[in-house]
């Protein structure tokens, strides 16, 4: 591995503005691709706030290396995922691919459906339709068991300003900022991307009324 190969790390996603915070793990298709996690559920903290990323720890650009990386990445959100209201992780454990676990055994298979993590956490009916419909799937068992900003009340999320839906819509349109130099106009989270991107000041900017 040379400096300029694809990484694997665990990262975690903190916002400028909210004490929202997110962890993940990433395997690059190339040296230093530019990645900001993959929410479902919790998409709109993305679209609504100005992320930051924290590369946590790197990890052997192998198969080892990939499932070591996932279940450093488990052991992380499984701390906070159910407890922490700020938490944004809507699941702790996720799917691992079925190339890796022919290549490593029936193992690692066995113990993820012993514990009745990632896909094992899910009935047949829900694996159906996680398959026809994906994200939400998610965002119905984040709802019912309370999950991320399902954790929160009402009256929290009223007090927070994190209502989703048609409330957050309404919040990223009231909340449009236009680029001085490129006239790129977005919410605050993705022109500060944008600019960052391209090496433009982030606070070269205009709110538009």
């Amino acid at each position: 591995m040379t400096s300029q190969s694809p990484r694997i790390y665990v990262y975690k996603i903190t916002f400028e503005e909210v004490p929202y915070y997110y962890y993940g793990v990433k395997k690059e298709k190339y040296f230093n691709e530019e990645y900001w996690g993959s929410p479902y559920t919790n998409k709109w903290c993305w679209e609504l706030y100005t992320p930051k990323k924290q590369i946590l720890q790197f990890f052997d650009f192998t198969d080892d290396g990939w499932l070591e990386a996932q279940e450093v990445e488990k052991r992380l959100i499984k701390s906070f995922y159910n407890t922490d209201k700020w938490c944004l992780n809507a699941s702790c454990g996720g799917m691992i691919s079925l190339d890796i676990l022919r290549k490593n055994g029936k193992i690692n298979g066995q113990m993820a459906k012993e514990s009745k993590i990632g896909i094992f956490s899910l009935s047949e009916s829900e694996m159906i339709e996680s398959a026809k419909a994906g994200g939400r799937v998610t965002g119905k068992m984040c709802k019912e068991n309370k999950i991320g900003i399902f954790g929160l009340s009402r009256e929290e999320r009223i007090k927070n300003g994190q209502i989703g839906g048609k409330i957050s819509g309404k919040v990223t349109a009231s909340q449009m900022w236009e680029c001085k130099v490129t006239g790129f106009r977005s919410s605050p989270g993705p022109l500060t991307l944008y600019q960052r991107k391209r090496n433009i000041d982030t606070s070269n900017r205009i709110r538009i009324k």
